[in-house]
């Protein structure tokens, strides 16, 4: 895998599946991290938005050093989404819409995209792991996807800055 992620290429993400989520779910459940009753997380979804972005990301998750994430935070408000808690456990899909990483988050914080310090880059897992090699990459994906939603790219763009925990992966 090189370091610059390839998120030029949008090739479209597969529907959830949903019945794989849920036995992924209950395989979860029977290492006993959490109550054998907990439902399904709400939030079952992949990185990015792209299968290309998706999967790539993922792996950094699964085999690799990636326990941070940003999104837009007009993204979640436009869908509606509560904001992330430290606490909050949600899955992570491939770009096939399987599930792959169960993650709880540990932190949460709300900033300008050009807040992000060393300690997050590196944290991110992405690239050179520099705030710079960071903040040019996020900047070169907000610029891409934020038309997609209806919003003009801003480089101070407010986004939700989150570290997590991998509790469980496949």
């Amino acid at each position: 895998m090189g370091r610059r992620l390839r998120w030029a290429v949008v090739t479209p993400l597969a529907p959830i599946g949903t019945d794989q989520v849920a036995r992924f779910w209950s395989r979860f459940l029977a290492i006993g991290l959490v109550d054998p009753s907990t439902p399904t997380p709400e939030t079952v979804e992949p990185f990015g938005d792209s299968a290309e972005l998706a999967d790539e990301l993922i792996e950094l998750v699964v085999n690799g050093p990636k326990r941070a994430t940003v999104g837009a935070l007009v993204e979640d408000e436009l869908e509606g989404a509560p904001l992330p808690q430290p606490g909050t456990i949600w899955i992570v899909t491939d770009s096939a819409g399987q599930a792959r990483a169960v993650l709880r988050t540990t932190e949460v914080r709300i900033g300008p995209l050009t807040s992000v310090d060393e300690s997050f880059a590196w944290e991110e897992g992405e690239g050179y792991r520099t705030p710079e090699w960071w903040l040019a990459a996020h900047q070169e994906f907000f610029r891409r996807h934020l038309p997609t939603i209806g919003v003009d790219f801003d480089p101070d763009v407010a986004t939700v800055v989150e570290r997590f925990e991998v509790l469980f992966a496949e």
